[in-house]
């Protein structure tokens, strides 16, 4: 097989480790922890000496953290990297048919399993919507009818829970954005690979466990610390999306327009809320046009 390294990003991972670095056993692994503060990193150490394991002082998210464990397995020789979330498992020969697949295909250049469910009864909920018909094309209506199916499903997007990506994509696109810090960078990601002539697939008939559906999801207030977080995030998803034109001073505009019709109509509190969210637009112009103009560009970038 051609080498290929996992990579996982820890962060207070005991409620998984186990099963995913079990399922992980005849691979090599590579752990970059995000500053934990459970046992996470001794865990490791006592029962899985083997790992090569990246302490960080402090938590980097979850793109930089995996750009330390790419730059080790590139330097190491890898041909593939295979990014695993912590909350993920491995299931029988995933990675060696994901491996093979992308060595016939090199114009793949990030490929997924299927995403089930960690009782393994369904697709996983967030998954499933990027398999939805619009964005596949035929995944649904093969399943369903009883269609052969097809050896790969081309997509516009897949959430890197799972994600194998090849040495040349590294090399052509490079790694993740550190515009972001938690959320958005795979996104932004694979916004980059389409850009360079790279496709993205996921294999219809062999599978990851991810394991997350018990999780609470919080809901964040109108002009709260998480609505402010998420908005810079959608905002960052956007403008610095290469395939399309820079359309910052467009979005300036409205948010703008929105803050002077708050104060005419006296809704005084949501004015206040839309200025800092103008504050906010305003303040990540620079590192948005950056991005921008290094993404454009091929190479190894942040790695």
């Amino acid at each position: 097989m051609p080498k290929t390294y996992i990579i996982i990003v820890t962060y207070n991972g005991m409620p998984w480790l186990k099963k995913c670095l079990d399922s992980c056993a005849a691979y090599a692994v590579i752990i970059v922890d995000n500053a934990s503060t459970d046992i996470t990193v001794s865990f490791i150490e006592t029962n899985y000496p083997d790992v090569t394991i990246f302490r960080q002082a402090d938590n980097l998210g979850f793109g930089q953290a995996n750009n330390i464990g790419i730059r080790y397995a590139l330097d190491q020789g890898a041909e593939h990297v295979f990014l695993l979330n912590q909350d993920a498992y491995l299931v029988d020969s995933v990675l060696d048919e994901l491996v093979v697949f992308q060595k016939q295909h090199s114009n793949y250049g990030v490929l997924s399993p299927i995403h089930i469910t960690g009782d393994q009864k369904k697709l996983d909920n967030n998954f499933s919507n990027f398999m939805l018909k619009e964005k596949t094309g035929q995944f649904y209506s093969d399943f369903v009818l009883g269609n052969n199916l097809a050896a790969v499903y081309e997509v516009p997007f897949i959430n890197a829970a799972a994600w194998l990506i090849s040495r040349k994509c590294l090399e052509t696109v490079g790694g993740f954005d550190p515009l972001f810090f938690h959320y958005g960078e795979d996104e932004n990601y694979c916004q980059r690979v389409v850009f360079h002539d790279l496709k993205i697939g996921v294999l219809p008939q062999c599978y990851v466990i991810h394991d997350r559906e018990y999780r609470q999801k919080n809901k964040s207030r109108m002009f709260s610390k998480a609505y402010y977080n998420m908005a810079e995030i959608s905002y960052k998803i956007k403008l610095a999306n290469i395939l399309l034109p820079f359309t910052i001073k467009k979005s300036i505009r409205i948010v703008e327009r929105g803050v002077f019709k708050m104060f005419i109509q006296l809704r005084i509190k949501k004015a206040y809320g839309f200025s800092k969210e103008f504050i906010l637009l305003k303040s990540i112009c620079k590192d948005i046009e950056e991005s921008r103009k290094r993404n454009l560009s091929k190479g190894s970038h942040y790695l």
